[in-house]
């Protein structure tokens, strides 16, 4: 199981004291001390919301292979290191497919995200898709989608700011996508990361948990 800095640890006990009996299931609630724990922002709770198994199926597609495609360098920096300790999951960011130059009418991102996944969909299974900067992204991935590609394992729809947000994220919750997001204008490549991070965490640990029972070994609190 992945080993935590003793601050970690007394942090994510406090965060927990703090948010008291949210209700939530064990997964989404890891995924929501995360959020708090890289943001500091006790409120986020009622932004979350999580479709139906989206954390479940999201770590088991983890632990089945699939790779992470971020929007942004920075987004991409923030995963790589919990990667490398957990399952080793190969992370892009769909700049690596990007133009020098932005489409007219268009962003470069926009314009890596189409490119990335006529690549990456076909990978089994496909990609967890992690949006935390930019809703023109996460717009292209859905049109692409309805038109009939294939579907991330999960989608992590948490782009910040106040053009193009609101609507990103209403067309993402009225998709049949499996998906993590924060309503209203709260984001950030940081809590994207912090989320996808949490269910790599889990699956470990879950891995780990599995082959110690197995073993007929107790597990370590």
């Amino acid at each position: 199981m992945t080993q935590d800095h003793p601050i970690f640890t007394e942090s994510i006990r406090r965060i927990r004291i703090a948010l008291g009996d949210t209700g939530l299931p064990p997964l989404e609630q890891q995924v929501l001390e995360r959020l708090v724990h890289s943001s500091g922002d006790l409120s986020l709770g009622p932004l979350l919301h999580c479709s139906e198994a989206a954390c479940t199926r999201g770590m088991t597609a983890l632990q089945q292979g699939a790779s992470i495609l971020t929007d942004t360098a920075m987004a991409a920096a923030a995963v790589v290191p919990m990667a490398r300790r957990t399952l080793g999951s190969a992370v892009h960011t769909v700049l690596e497919w990007a133009p020098d130059v932005a489409p007219e009418g268009s962003t470069r991102t926009a314009a890596g995200m189409e490119k990335a996944w006529r690549d990456l969909s076909t990978q089994d299974p496909p990609p967890v898709v992690l949006i935390g900067s930019a809703p023109t992204a996460l717009d292209v991935l859905l049109r692409l989608v309805e038109k009939g590609a294939r579907a991330p394992s999960l989608v992590i729809g948490m782009p910040v700011g106040f053009v193009g947000v609101a609507e990103s994220k209403r067309a993402l919750q009225e998709s049949r996508l499996q998906q993590i997001r924060l309503e209203g204008s709260r984001g950030g490549a940081g809590l994207a990361a912090a989320t996808v991070n949490a269910l790599l965490r889990a699956s470990t640990d879950a891995c780990v948990s599995t082959t110690r029972k197995a073993r007929g070994l107790k597990n370590v609190p």
